[in-house]
């Protein structure tokens, strides 16, 4: 267990940094004070440093700086005791695919009247699926992402927390979401694939997994209780969200699920 007051370093893209969940901490990173990291270290007792950054890449995490960020490893130092890794999804355009193939469904209606042609097009613009090779890659850059936690922290615990499913048994093509019968088995295929992703690069790194992937999959956009927002055209300032993020009900479920681990360690 972590003794109260230790240092504890998230990093990650957005499904760590809670874009659109209030109160805002970095309008840039789309960073929330609730997110799951602060919620932990609200639990815990722990000295937060929290550089989750929204659109994040696992090079931005290792090497690259993010608009005036510095690579995310550099908050890593000899008294981490915690680390926290969710990224690894905007290197497959995970999250982008799904918004992008619901927008241009979205907006390919009023196209139709344009003719079936012009909507046919709209429709054609989005790729879902990747390549083994691809995931392959993202699971070799976690990895490589914990082996560099581990030699700036020797002794810190690292945790590869993976993401909140946004499709479950309870979503529906064009009801819950605008993808059709075909086009949605790809993304929940892509989401299995990710969460694949992060049980191999724990299982080469010896880093701990928290796979709240399988555990959220009846909390997916169009169940009862969702921990994921669905879609919208509408910007979180007039009142929408931002799609197919974690909510407030997942980033506190997240946040349980890495506490129950750490307590049971």
């Amino acid at each position: 267990m972590i003794s109260p007051g230790s240092r504890y370093v998230a990093l990650g893209s957005s499904f760590a940094a809670g874009p659109g969940i209030a109160p805002v901490l970095d309008k840039a990173a789309g960073r929330s004070g609730r997110n799951y990291p602060h919620l932990v270290a609200e639990r815990l007792g722990l000295d937060l440093v929290d550089v989750t950054y929204s659109g994040a890449t696992t090079a931005h995490l290792l090497t690259d700086r993010q608009d005036d960020a510095a690579p995310q490893i550099d908050a890593v130092g000899p008294d981490t005791a915690l680390v926290t890794v969710t990224a690894g999804g905007n290197d497959l355009e995970y999250i982008g695919s799904f918004v992008r193939g619901s927008m241009m469904n979205t907006l390919a209606k009023p196209a139709t009247i344009l003719g079936r042609r012009v909507a046919n097009r709209i429709r054609a613009r989005v790729s879902y699926l990747r390549d083994d090779s691809a995931y392959d890659a993202a699971a070799g850059r976690l990895a490589e992402i914990v082996r560099e936690i581990r030699d700036r922290a020797p002794s810190a615990r690292i945790l590869l927390v993976d993401y909140l499913a946004v499709v479950g048994p309870a979503t529906r093509p064009r009801l819950d979401v605008p993808l059709n019968e075909e086009q949605l088995p790809s993304i929940a295929l892509m989401a299995d694939r990710l969460a694949g992703v992060f049980a191999t690069a724990a299982e080469k790194s010896g880093a701990e997994l928290v796979a709240v992937s399988a555990l959220s999959k009846e909390h997916a956009v169009g169940s009862a209780e969702p921990w994921t927002t669905g879609f919208t055209l509408r910007p979180p300032s007039l009142g929408g969200v931002v799609p197919y993020h974690p909510n407030e009900a997942g980033m506190a479920a997240v946040a349980e699920h890495v506490v129950q681990h750490l307590q049971a360690q």
